[in-house]
This record gives structure tokens, sequence and C-alpha cells, in this order.
């Protein structure tokens, strides 16, 4: 289960990635907003990553205008790894070395031809693990207090 959610900007890329996550067979829950009314990403991007946090979905897509405020807003939710990505080597290699759970997209940035692109490769590329696993555990000491 993947968990999407938007701001005002991103309303439009979040619908058509949701038409082709469907076409995709891809189960997904739509965290919101519901329409181009001006809203704050923040809480949207909070709403989706709980979802992932609690288990409930696996990962989250996420879109606003740049993809960059939403970002920054659900990397402040323990246990996230949000990445923005806007393009297919950034979103395949932030699962691959990363193991990131939330891709960020940008609607200003880019159209949803690759959009769909980037979330179809983020959805289906695994975390390598290895030596990537150490700096992954690195990044969770960091969010806990710790000083490395």
């Amino acid at each position: 289960m993947i968990a999407i959610a938007s701001d005002h900007a991103g309303y439009p890329l979040k619908e058509e990635i949701k038409k082709y996550l469907t076409e995709k067979g891809v189960e997904f829950i739509d965290c919101g907003t519901d329409s181009d009314a001006s809203v704050d990403y923040a809480a949207f991007a909070q709403k989706a990553c709980l979802k992932v946090t609690s288990g409930e979905c696996d990962k989250a897509v996420l879109c606003c205008g740049t993809g960059i405020g939403i970002s920054m807003a659900a990397n402040k939710v323990k246990g996230i790894r949000a990445a923005c990505c806007s393009d297919y080597f950034s979103a395949k290699f932030t699962r691959v070395h990363n193991d990131a759970n939330v891709l960020c997209m940008g609607a200003r940035v880019i159209g949803a031809g690759l959009a769909c692109e980037l979330t179809d490769v983020f959805l289906n590329t695994e975390f390598e693990g290895g030596r990537h696993q150490r700096r992954v555990d690195q990044i969770h000491a960091i969010e806990n207090g710790e000083i490395l």
C-alpha cells in the first residue's frame, strides 16, 4: 500500500500519479489535498508519512510546487527518509543506496509522464543493503540525537 499526498500546487500532479497507479494495479491511500485551493503542505506530508511509519503503507509519494517544501516537512517525521527527485537516476539510487521510503516531486518542475516514471522506479527498486545499511543506520542515529 502506498500513501500519496500533495498541497494545492502538487494536486494536479498527484491526480495524474493516482491514475497511473490505478492503471498499474497499485493500491494507495490518498491523504489529500482534494483540490487546488491553497493549503499548507506540512500537514499533508505528515498525514502520509504517519501512514508509512505506522506500517499501514510501505512508502509514500508526495507532491508540491517544487518538491522541496514537502520533502523538508516529511523528513521531520521520525523514521522517514524522503528524497526530492526530478530525474530517473536519483529516484532509483535513493532506493538502492538510501532506502528512502518517501518520494517527493515538484509539479512546477517535472511533467506527469516523468513523475509517473519516477514513481514506478521508486516503488519497484529494492534497497541494496550491505555498506549502505551502515549509512542508513547513521541517519537513524542522528535522528535519535546520537553523536556520530
